[in-house]
């Protein structure tokens, strides 16, 4: 089983980088099973393809805007992800949607999908979190710990 989490955002935007945060965060934290890779997706496009075809489980976290409070956590599954990208918060958002149909073109799309969000308090130029969602990170780290658990991996904490 090939599992990635995958972290995309803009770190120079305060909260769009909640998704590259929380996979540096996750690597700091958890020693996890060799079957997951962490990918910096940073602001990336089409250039995921390659790295992301193929894969059995894919989970995904970024900055969304879905209408919820601001520092909201949002999950959504499967079909719901691509859905969430026709509104999108930053340019990095269409490129992930490309992606992911590129890949069930192509016959590379994951079984599984999941979107774990935040919803931004602020889309700044800065390069730390705004301190309401940089307080809501553990909670992030959990959601994912939580997949990564259902899928039968192992997530154990450092120190």
């Amino acid at each position: 089983m090939r599992v990635v989490v995958l972290g995309i955002g803009n770190v120079l935007m305060t909260d769009e980088g909640v998704g590259v945060h929380a996979i540096e965060a996750l690597q700091n934290r958890y020693r996890l099973s060799d079957e997951v890779e962490v990918v910096d997706g940073g602001t990336t496009g089409m250039e995921l393809l390659p790295m992301l075809h193929g894969v059995d489980h894919l989970i995904v976290v970024d900055a969304v805007r879905v209408g919820k409070p601001p520092a909201s956590i949002v999950r959504l599954v499967d079909d719901d992800v691509p859905a969430f990208f026709k509104t999108k918060l930053s340019p990095h958002q269409v490129g992930l949607s490309d992606v992911l149909a590129a890949l069930r073109f192509g016959g590379g799309a994951p079984q599984s999908v999941v979107l774990i969000g935040v919803q931004p308090v602020s889309l700044d130029l800065a390069m730390a979190l705004s301190p309401e969602v940089a307080a809501r990170m553990d909670e992030v780290l959990a959601l994912v710990v939580s997949e990564l658990v259902a899928l039968g991996q192992s997530a154990i904490p450092l120190g």
